[in-house]
């Protein structure tokens, strides 16, 4: 088992890293999540072509580039320490990593190259009868944006066209204006099957090992944010970051960094080389690295003073981030729920 990050894949966040500085820094964030669309379109062309990130953990036979889950994991840390908004986690990971798991050879290249978008729903509601959809859901990553929806219902996956007769979506107003969300309903709505809904669950937990990963950015880059401005701030004549509570406090975040990104590494090791573990790892990492993340980036803010709370500044975006991706896929209490009737039934 190795979970120290190899050559390769430090130059491969090296080069995400310089694609978000270089394309789509914090200001371009703004501006592109300010946009109807919500994101810039040519930076998701670049971000598919370019760097083809979310082909990396997906199969060939699937139009991927059959790399690994580490590999996914260490690019997701880069965009998750850039916010960078747009569809690469709903459509380019959560519903790719679906349709790799089901064997779908049909969407996914198309998914994979960025040509189509792609929206997962999934929820109790939705049934299938004759060849339609019937249903609803909420909270749907990418809605708006989506081309195709992917909708679990039964037993079976389906793809419905976002622009069919008995399809309707609405716009939800979320806390994460770099993640937008959306309703939609299904009324007799035309579908094509894709394939048998028991691997859906190992797509998603794979999913989840990459959620887990971004976290990991968004702590890293509130860590280095905290640290930058507590060398600088100066209260009582002093710099914030000569106070012994101050750098207990940073120390603190720097160490939780640390074993989130030891967690996630580990996750992903497992979806790789021990599939059959996945779930419990998958769920040790989300479990662990979402209050955590929370926790770093509000301690963060909390070092950044009054400024720290204004919309100008960026620490408010990171906030944001952590709190919905904690929330997304399963809540902690949730997957430490699944950790333990694993255990048990073990």
């Amino acid at each position: 088992m190795i979970l120290n990050q190899t050559q390769d894949q430090l130059e491969l966040r090296s080069a995400v890293s310089k694609f978000i500085d270089g394309v789509t820094p914090l200001s371009a964030v703004r501006t592109a999540m300010e946009s109807e669309l919500g994101y810039d379109a040519a930076v998701w062309r670049r971000l598919c072509g370019e760097l083809a990130v979310p082909a990396l953990a997906v199969s060939e036979e699937g139009g991927g580039a059959g790399f690994g889950m580490p590999e996914l994991a260490a690019a997701m840390q880069e965009f998750g320490a850039g916010l960078v908004p747009g569809p690469l986690f709903g459509s380019g990971v959560l519903v790719a990593q679906v349709l790799d798991a089901i064997g779908d050879k049909v969407l996914l290249p198309e998914v994979v190259a960025g040509t189509k978008i792609a929206a997962l729903v999934q929820d109790s509601s939705l049934r299938a009868d004759n060849g339609t959809v019937t249903g609803e859901a909420f909270g749907v990553l990418d809605a708006m944006a989506a081309d195709v929806f992917v909708v679990v219902a039964g037993l079976s996956v389906y793809a419905v066209d976002a622009t069919a007769d008995g399809v309707t979506r609405t716009a939800l107003e979320t806390l994460d204006p770099t993640r937008r969300q959306g309703a939609v309903s299904f009324t007799d709505a035309v579908a094509s099957e894709l394939g048998p809904a028991e691997r859906v669950a190992h797509g998603i937990d794979r999913a989840t090992v990459a959620l887990a990963a971004e976290q990991v950015g968004v702590m890293e880059r509130s860590v280095r944010l905290a640290v930058e401005y507590a060398k600088v701030r100066e209260q009582f004549g002093r710099k914030i970051g000569s106070f012994q509570a101050v750098k207990q406090g940073l120390a603190d975040i720097y160490a939780s960094y640390e074993l989130a990104a030891s967690a996630v590494a580990y996750a992903a090791w497992v979806a790789d080389n021990e599939p059959d573990q996945l779930a419990v790892a998958a769920s040790v990492a989300k479990a662990y690295v979402g209050p955590q993340a929370f926790q770093a980036v509000s301690q963060m803010i909390q070092y950044h003073g009054g400024i720290g709370y204004t919309w100008e500044h960026d620490a408010h975006l990171f906030y944001k981030r952590a709190k919905t991706n904690e929330t997304l896929l399963g809540t902690a209490d949730e997957h430490l729920e699944r950790i333990a009737a694993a255990l048990l039934d073990d």
